[in-house]
């Protein structure tokens, strides 16, 4: 065991891509803090799908969040055989959704796009299919009408998604995302359209980074309950990069209170795996298992000892 690897010399480790000393060793397979941390493929981005599977295995991790560019890359049917020889948990698949267009044409291809969601999150059993709303077509001020598309394309695919036992998972996004990606901006806008289905059908997505500004979040959060799908980690950073979807920071890099997040989400009864979802170019510059290894110190460092004992993903 070198000076890097041993767990009683953690200041020999660095974090990415902050370039920091790390405070805390890094957690290896075995290590029971990790059982509910899930790489979400996003933050090791220069990871083809093999190698973030291979990699989410040789750090210990049980669980990743898979994309389906990736995914489709390598066929469905070769992606499910690969998660399942790994014994990985698909935490969720990103991503249906953008409902928000106007053309009737481009509906329907936005439909169709997302019964073939549905399809292949069946066929990777993941936890939740994650929806980013979409936000306004060209030339368009209307929100309400946008957010209305958005709630009549939920309802159209919902029963599909019943079918196929996929639970939706609606995603409120950032405002400053609300032109461009992301019409629902709040957790009680998610949940407005959510509690009009079963909650089993029709979930919402915690995600730090989107709601940490909210005002009265953990309100929300505490209504949210057992519609809360997916937990989804990141800081917010300052300054803002020049693309703000590149904004997403390393936990403790930045601005979010993870303790006091972590709690209600825990509180409020939600006991499945927590991904570490990171937008960022600094970090997917660096060696993705540095990027992992910082993701996995920050986790047990910052999000896991707020969990509480509210059981956990198997």
């Amino acid at each position: 065991m070198t000076a890097v690897d041993s767990p009683s010399a953690p200041l020999a480790l660095v974090d990415v891509p902050s370039g920091r000393p790390a405070t805390v060793p890094t957690p290896g397979p075995g290590d029971q803090r990790l059982r509910r941390f899930s790489l979400n493929q996003r933050t090791t981005a220069s990871w083809s799908l093999r190698q973030a599977i291979d990699g989410a295995v040789t750090a210990g991790l049980s669980s990743i969040g898979l994309w389906r560019e990736p995914v489709a890359e390598v066929g469905l049917a070769t992606a499910a055989g690969w998660i399942q020889q790994a014994g990985l948990r698909v935490s969720s698949l990103c991503r249906g959704g953008f409902f928000t267009v106007a053309d009737p044409e481009e509906a329907e291809a936005a439909y169709r796009s997302n019964r073939a969601a549905i399809e292949e999150a069946a066929a990777l059993g993941a936890a939740t299919l994650v929806l980013v709303p979409g936000g306004l077509p060209a030339g368009d001020r209307d929100l309400a009408a946008a957010r209305e598309r958005a709630v009549r394309a939920i309802e159209r695919l919902a029963p599909y998604a019943q079918q196929h036992g996929v639970v939706l998972g609606i995603e409120p996004m950032n405002p400053i995302y609300a032109a461009d990606r992301g019409v629902v901006s709040t957790l009680g806008q998610a949940l407005d359209i959510a509690e009009n289905f079963d909650y089993a059908v029709v979930g919402v997505v915690v995600d730090t980074f989107h709601l940490w500004w909210e005002p009265g979040v953990t309100d929300q959060i505490a209504r949210a309950g057992e519609r809360i799908v997916s937990y989804q980690v990141c800081d917010w950073i300052t300054p803002l990069p020049a693309d703000t979807l590149l904004a997403r920071g390393m936990m403790g890099d930045g601005h979010i209170d993870f303790a006091a997040f972590t709690r209600a989400v825990a509180q409020a009864g939600y006991a499945g795996d927590v991904e570490v979802e990171i937008f960022n170019a600094d970090l997917w510059a660096a060696d993705p298992a540095q990027a992992l290894a910082t993701s996995a110190r920050r986790y047990v460092e910052l999000v896991e000892p707020y969990l509480g004992s509210t059981g956990g993903a198997s």
